[in-house]
């Protein structure tokens, strides 16, 4: 009988399912939203819950405690930092689960775990990281563009030659030679 053993045992020794969950609660704090299984999902959030109520505390033995968890200096500075003090005013429910479908390879049930006051955020960067793309290759000149600028001085002479040349006469394609599997090689010439 199973009676009081919560542990989802996610078909991995116990060595390897700790590591497991440690590796997804760092990639969570780093990248804000993470998409996995809906059971690794399930196993994740108590234990990103739980790293958040130790950033809560933030004292020096709650901040060992998690690194002796989690086993990433980045990821518990980041989560002490930033992640724990955005949730100062929550009791808990820090992280949410969105299911997503099936996965089509092996129709696995998908879900993103994501933190719940980190959502907005989340949303906002993408926009502007990609206004500012746009606006950097808008202000860059193609390797094309680069090559046909010229100085201030032959600008004039370049625009008249330009002009007075005609477009030149555009070459008939030739038709594609095709292989056949059937052919002989007679036909083929």
């Amino acid at each position: 009988m199973r009676h009081q053993k919560k542990t989802i045992k996610l078909g991995r020794t116990a060595a390897h399912r700790k590591a497991l969950l440690a590796n997804q609660v760092c990639s969570l704090i780093e990248h804000q939203r993470i998409k996995t299984t809906l059971a690794k999902a399930k196993a994740v959030r108590p234990l990103a819950e739980r790293m958040v109520t130790l950033g809560k505390n933030g004292s020096i033995h709650a901040r060992r405690t998690a690194l002796a968890t989690l086993r990433q200096k980045t990821a518990v500075k980041k989560l002490f930092d930033d992640i724990a003090p955005r949730s100062a005013e929550r009791n808990g429910g820090y992280t949410r689960i969105v299911k997503l479908g099936q996965r089509k390879s092996d129709s696995a049930p998908m879900a993103f775990i994501e933190w719940v006051d980190m959502a907005e955020v989340v949303e906002e960067k993408p926009a502007e990281e990609k206004k500012a793309k746009r606006k950097e290759t808008e202000a860059k000149p193609t390797k094309a563009e680069s090559e046909t600028v010229t100085p201030k001085e032959e600008e004039p002479a370049a625009k008249e030659e330009k002009t007075a040349e005609a477009p030149a006469p555009a070459e008939e394609p030739q038709p594609k030679k095709r292989r056949w599997f059937g052919r002989k090689s007679s036909e083929q010439e």
